[in-house]
């Protein structure tokens, strides 16, 4: 499995007093010189942490790739099409929430979702759906056109620990292997830990993991580099 690092919570940080610091082009680059194979960043319409002049730059610097997590908002779409990242994820995205909520509803807007990822395909751009471990997300991803689904693994994430473990655990197996046969890949993340991470060797075929908030807090205590290195570690 591949680690994709998301450096929101840099830009939340540096946000938190409306400079500079810390530089999130400088996290991105630390990232990839300890293990991180891709760079996550989420550009939500309401630009709480990363910002337009941050994608620019980090599709100028980085030396791995770009992975831009967006929702179907047309001024997204369009600097998706300017800056054309390695790929991106096509999340859901309210203003109220303090992180994204659930995957995306894939199968009751399969022909807006397929026309929104038209242009973007079109332009050489991967695509992928964050959806639920679903059957039916699974199978209205499949018809799409899109490339990647990425499973979100919030629920599992929570249920870690409890009696509710396995059986969440098996909705991700169940649904990556579903995706696999309709030819879909398949990346996993949200709610990763240090700990949680582990089993995700036991779902086969398993392309990237994206992980962010656990990293960026452990780097607090650890620093960023040593953060990065350790999940590395756990996912290869």
């Amino acid at each position: 499995m591949l680690l994709g690092v998301n450096i929101d919570h840099v830009a939340t940080l540096r946000n938190a007093r409306g400079g500079v610091e810390p530089d999130v082009i400088k996290a991105a680059e630390i990232c990839e010189e300890n293990g991180g194979t891709s760079i996550t960043t989420h550009l939500r319409e309401d630009r709480r942490h990363i910002k337009d002049q941050d994608v620019r730059t980090l599709i100028k610097t980085i030396k791995t790739k770009l992975n831009l997590e967006m929702a179907m908002a047309r001024d997204i779409q369009n600097i998706a099409l300017e800056i054309k990242p390695h790929s991106i994820c096509l999340v859901p995205e309210k203003r109220q929430e303090i992180t994204t909520e659930g995957g995306l509803d894939v199968a009751g807007q399969t022909e807006r979702v397929s026309a929104f990822i038209k242009p973007i395909l079109d332009a050489g751009i991967i695509v992928s759906l964050f959806i639920d471990p679903d059957e039916d997300q699974v199978q209205a991803s499949a018809k799409t056109g899109a490339q990647f689904i990425e499973m979100h693994t919030g629920t599992y994430s929570e249920a870690f620990g409890t009696d509710r473990e396995e059986e969440e655990f098996l909705k991700l197996k169940n649904a990556a292997g579903l995706a696999q046969s309709l030819g879909l890949k398949v990346n996993a993340g949200h709610g990763l830990n240090y700990e949680n991470v582990l089993r995700m060797h036991e779902i086969p075929g398993l392309y990237e993991l994206n992980i962010g908030h656990s990293i960026i807090s452990r780097a607090v205590f650890t620093g960023l580099a040593g953060a990065v290195r350790e999940m590395a570690r756990l996912i290869k």
